[in-house]
C-alpha cells in the first residue's frame, strides 16, 4: 500500500438491529423526530409504543450507514442499545464453526495444541539455531524470533532486520519449523512476509490500522496480540480490520494487559481467552512470557492457558537468558522449556487436545 493511500474497507452487507429507547412521557412530536432521524440515517424504524414510553427497533446495515449511536445527542433519547456485535466477521453469530488456520502445514485452532517457541529477538545465527533445534526437539512446530524489535528506549537493541529474516529462513530450512516474526510498519510487510509463515502484530501496533490493512492484504496468517491497554472489544475489532480486508487467517493472542500490579510485568488475562473463544470463531494463542515478564511463572501460566481452552502457546526460549539482548528475565532456557512441555501434556490432554 502506497504512503497516504486511504484505507478501503471491503463492505459486506449485514442486517443490524439496534434499539432506540426514548425517555418516558416524551411528547409525540419529539418521538416522531427520532423516527424521522432513524429513517434519514438509512435504517427502517419500527416503533413500539407503550403507555408512557416508546422504543424504536431500527433495522439496517451499519457498513453503509452511520451508526445510530449518534442519536444519543437528542435530548429525548434515553439510550441506544446495540443488539448485535460490532465485530461481525469475527463473531460466532455470523460464523458459528470454529476456524482452523493452516500456517505452512501447522493447523491452528483444531485438535492440536500448538507450541510456538524461540528467542525474543534474533541475536546471532548460533543463538537462533541452538534455540530452533531445542524447541523442535521438545515439541514446538513454530519458531518465534524477532528480526525487528519495538523497544521503549531508542538505545535498546532493535533487532537485526533483514539479516535476522535471513537467519530465520535458514533455521526453517534446517529444522522444518514454521516461522512467526513481528512486522513493525506497513512498508515492511512485503519484506517480512517473504520469510514469515505467520505475521505477528505486536501489542504496541494492535491499533495501527494501516498496518492491520497491509498485513491483511499480504494473504499470510496474522497473529494479533492484544494491546497492553486494550479492552476485549477493541481487540476483537482490530481483528475485524483484518477479516474485513479479506484475510480469514487471523489468530488472536492474549499477552497480558498493563495494570497497577508491579509483581509482574503485565497481568495475564486468562478470562479474556475464555471470552474470545466464546465470542469468536478465531483461534486464540497465549503468550505467558510477555504475560508476566517472569520466567519462574511461565510454567504455571501455561497450564492455566491450556485449562481455559487456548489453542496454543507462544513462549520465549533462549540458550542463555542471562546474556539475552532483550527480555532475558522472562525467557526460559532449553532445559526448562523441555521440562515445561513434559509437565504440560496432562493439562493439554485434559482439555481434549494433543501436541
Amino acid at each position: 500500500m502506497l504512503p497516504g493511500c486511504p484505507i478501503r474497507v471491503t463492505l459486506i452487507a449485514f442486517t443490524l438491529l439496534m434499539i432506540v429507547v426514548i425517555r418516558p412521557h416524551t411528547p409525540p412530536d419529539l418521538v416522531e423526530e427520532v423516527i424521522r432521524e432513524i429513517s434519514l440515517l438509512g435504517y427502517t424504524p419500527n416503533p413500539i409504543r407503550g403507555e408512557c414510553q416508546t422504543v424504536v427497533a431500527a433495522i439496517g446495515d451499519e457498513t453503509t450507514h452511520a451508526s445510530l449511536e449518534s442519536l444519543n445527542a437528542l435530548a429525548q433519547v434515553e439510550r441506544v442499545i446495540r443488539v448485535q456485535k460490532r465485530y461481525k466477521l469475527a463473531s460466532r453469530q455470523s460464523h458459528p464453526e470454529t476456524t482452523v488456520i493452516d500456517a505452512g502445514g501447522v493447523k491452528i485452532g483444531g485438535a492440536d495444541f500448538v507450541l510456538m517457541a524461540g528467542p525474543c529477538s534474533v541475536e546471532s545465527e548460533e543463538q537462533l539455531m541452538v534455540s530452533a533445534r531445542a524447541v523442535k526437539a521438545a515439541g514446538a512446530t513454530v519458531l518465534r524470533g524477532g528480526a525487528y524489535k519495538p523497544r521503549t528506549s531508542p538505545y535498546e537493541f532493535q533487532g537485526l532486520g533483514p539479516e535476522g529474516l535471513r537467519m530465520l529462513a535458514a533455521a526453517r530450512a534446517e529444522t522444518g519449523l514454521r516461522i512467526i516474526t513481528e512486522v513493525l510498519g506497513e512498508h515492511d510487510v512485503d519484506l517480512v512476509a517473504g520469510t514469515a509463515d505467520i505475521l505477528q502484530i505486536g501489542a504496541r501496533n494492535a491499533q495501527n490500522f494501516r498496518l492491520l490493512v497491509a498485513c491483511a492484504r499480504s494473504g499470510k496468517p496474522v497473529l494479533l496480540k492484544r494491546g497492553m491497554s486494550m479492552r476485549i472489544e477493541e481487540w476483537l475489532l482490530a481483528a475485524e480490520y483484518l477479516l474485513a480486508h479479506g484475510n480469514p487467517n487471523v489468530i488472536l493472542c492474549e499477552r497480558g494487559i498493563r495494570t497497577f500490579e508491579d509483581y509482574t510485568r503485565n497481568t495475564l488475562d486468562l478470562a479474556a481467552v475464555a471470552i474470545a473463544k466464546q465470542e469468536t470463531h478465531l483461534p486464540v494463542i497465549v503468550d505467558p512470557s510477555q504475560g508476566c515478564g517472569r520466567a519462574d511463572l511461565v510454567k504455571v501460566l501455561c497450564r492455566g492457558a491450556a485449562a481455559v481452552g487456548a489453542d496454543g502457546l507462544i513462549i520465549e526460549v533462549h540458550p542463555n537468558p542471562a546474556e539475552a539482548l532483550s527480555d532475558g528475565q522472562q525467557q526460559l532456557d532449553p532445559e526448562a522449556f523441555a521440562t515445561l512441555v513434559g509437565e504440560l501434556r496432562p493439562f493439554v490432554q485434559a482439555a481434549g487436545r494433543s501436541f
